[in-house]
């Protein structure tokens, strides 16, 4: 049995897409990191402590589409859980304080750490959008949304 697969215009007309510039990916996060443009290394990402400025201040590339979302939390939340509960089962094992030292200790260094990683982990998030070409990044994208198409027009039936 032969199949044969026909195709449909002519494919070797279409031009090769344009190559974009290459953005390092690890410069990109660690400046991200460091609240410092990934694309000058001058400007600052963040306006206040989460809050990307709307562009940046030497260069004029624009922050204000990323989509860092709920990921910057989740990494925190996971980076300090393997920081704190072994230290935490640590402490217990070796020297078995009371619970008010626990209380005392683990709480506001749980709560510290989580507040100092938060804003560089966004950056580090951002850096990498914007290494990646993703989330408005890309200058030749059209809308970083997928299509949807339109619902089809619902019909009536008319019951006689």
């Amino acid at each position: 049995m032969t199949v044969r697969y026909e195709t449909h215009g002519n494919q070797d007309a279409a031009a090769p897409a344009q190559a974009k510039p290459h953005r390092p990916v690890l410069t990109a996060m660690l400046r991200g990191a460091a609240n410092k443009c990934m694309n000058c290394g001058n400007g600052k990402v963040f306006d206040g402590f989460l809050a990307t400025n709307h562009a940046c201040s030497s260069c004029g590339q624009e922050f204000h589409h990323h989509r860092a979302d709920d990921a910057p939390p989740y990494f925190t939340i996971t980076i300090v859980g393997h920081i704190i509960i072994p230290a935490l089962l640590a402490v217990e094992v070796l020297w078995h304080p009371a619970l008010w030292i626990h209380m005392s200790l683990w709480v506001p260094l749980t709560i510290l750490l989580a507040l100092s990683l938060m804003r560089p982990i966004k950056g580090a998030l951002v850096g990498l959008q914007w290494a990646l070409y993703m989330h408005g990044f890309d200058p030749d994208a059209e809308d970083d949304l997928p299509f949807v198409p339109a619902p089809a027009p619902a019909t009536v039936e008319r019951l006689s």
